[in-house]
């Protein structure tokens, strides 16, 4: 059986492809996750797609993932990624990896974007490359 990745998503991005396209992409949720299962394939993986408005998803998906003995997780936490010290908790508290991806350079945008709780307890973080950031992030996670 493969390894298992979870790949988790935060608030709103359930609305990919429909919100602020120009900062976000056309890609849809379910564009990235089809992507990621066939990259996934070619490197001996499996994944977990989940997305959820709702912080307390997160954070139990996060133990999930440690129960799980996920290889790692991919967690684009959106909006969260600023302002949660429970991600920031979750991530600390377990030994599964944590990769932060943003589908925008946080760095790039507005000042309230730039500091980042996820990243603070991340393994690494990747940002500004569009939907494409999920799949560095799947490739980064298969060969820690």
């Amino acid at each position: 059986m493969a390894e298992i990745v979870y790949v988790l998503n935060g608030p709103n991005l359930n609305l990919l492809g429909l919100r602020e396209p120009e900062i976000y992409g056309t890609d849809t949720l379910d564009d990235i996750a089809g992507r990621l299962e066939d990259r996934a394939r070619t490197l001996g993986l499996s994944i977990e797609m989940r997305q959820s408005n709702h912080e307390g998803h997160l954070v139990d998906w996060l133990h999930e993932a440690q129960s799980e003995s996920a290889r790692a997780v991919l967690l684009n936490a959106g909006a969260l990624t600023h302002t949660s010290l429970a991600l920031y908790d979750a991530i600390r508290s377990i030994r599964t990896p944590v990769i932060e991806v943003h589908l925008s350079n946080p760095h790039a945008r507005e000042a309230y974007r730039h500091k980042s709780f996820v990243a603070m307890a991340a393994k690494g973080t990747i940002a500004g490359f569009g939907a494409l950031g999920y799949e560095l992030a799947l490739d980064a996670a298969a060969r820690m």
